[in-house]
């Protein structure tokens, strides 16, 4: 039975939190850990919680000090990158070419300096205001103001050498094609 005024309902924000955790360890299994580790702290410092706050920003600021304590227990950055390199390159090759285009961009993506890639995740993916993605960050508004400006930055680059041709190449067709 669900209740309308419970103020700590974490359900609706699963999804956020999924997403959120995806971006940050680029490992489904280590992102549900994460949420589950953040969810577990969320509950225990239930009551610290202000009735009236912004349970997501609140929550999303858990999940990101817990990722912080992973790493800085963990030092481990090296391994993830290479996990994420080995993932990548055991991917299927994409049927079409969009969808080469859409796994540049999230290597792209995915290759900004963590602080930046945290912080564009929040305000472009989540849709959090700079102020409520400084706050989940723990950090001044200005800095992820800049942090934003510089992942943009990096962003707009490669998509300035990326070439705008396909790699991919017609088969089967009436032979005028080159190759």
């Amino acid at each position: 039975m669900e209740r309308k005024d419970r103020p700590f309902d974490v359900i609706g924000q699963l999804a956020a939190l999924r997403r959120y955790a995806r971006a940050l360890v680029r490992n489904s299994d280590e992102a549900e850990d994460l949420v589950h580790d953040a969810l577990v702290r969320a509950f225990e410092k239930r009551k610290s919680f202000r009735s009236g706050g912004n349970l997501r920003t609140w929550l999303l600021s858990i999940l990101h000090n817990a990722h912080i304590d992973r790493l800085r227990q963990n030092r481990s950055l090296t391994r993830r990158h290479d996990e994420a390199a080995v993932e990548a390159e055991q991917s299927l090759p994409a049927g079409q070419e969009h969808a080469v285009r859409l796994q540049q961009v999230r290597d792209a993506f995915f290759d900004l300096p963590e602080e930046q890639r945290e912080a564009l995740h929040l305000v472009a993916i989540e849709d959090l205001s700079y102020q409520e993605a400084a706050n989940a960050l723990g950090i001044p508004i200005g800095t992820l103001m800049s942090r934003i400006s510089r992942a943009r930055a990096q962003l707009r680059e490669f998509e300035e050498k990326t070439p705008r041709v396909s790699h991919l190449r017609l088969i089967g067709g009436n032979g005028n094609e080159s190759s």
